[in-house]
């Protein structure tokens, strides 16, 4: 069986969209999928697609490349950015005030690891608050 590697910008955003929105399970159910452009078209730079809340709190914005998707940390962005790398995502530092930290998702099969940066960046906010 030959399986199709999905590569589309947009179409990763719509599953890693699928995936926070639609698990309930573990830490993915603290977050939610809000401000979502439904008519966004894919950038070089990437546009904004939507933003990742947690608790009614922006953690995250996600842009639509051509060929990838990635998600701006605005929380959490040394936890994300150590995370990211543990599951072999590309990261990399965005300098701007206040910093945030780009992840990388290049590909559909990539969704689940981005799903699992969320999910480490939720645990360690939570212990880092109590």
């Amino acid at each position: 069986m030959v399986e199709e590697r999905i590569t589309d910008g947009r179409r990763i955003a719509e599953l890693l969209s699928s995936e926070v929105d639609g698990r309930e399970d573990g830490e993915l159910a603290e977050y939610a999928v809000t401000n979502a452009d439904r008519d966004v078209e894919p950038t070089a730079d990437g546009a904004r697609a939507y933003d990742v809340t947690r608790r009614d709190e922006r953690i995250a914005r996600v842009f639509v490349h051509d060929d990838r998707a990635h998600l701006e940390f605005e929380a959490g962005q040394d936890i994300a950015a150590a995370a990211a790398a543990d599951v072999d995502l590309r990261v990399r530092p965005k300098a701007t005030q206040p910093p945030k930290t780009l992840v990388f998702v290049e590909s559909g099969a990539a969704v689940k690891r981005a799903t699992d940066v969320l999910q480490t960046v939720s645990r360690r906010l939570e212990e880092r608050d109590a």
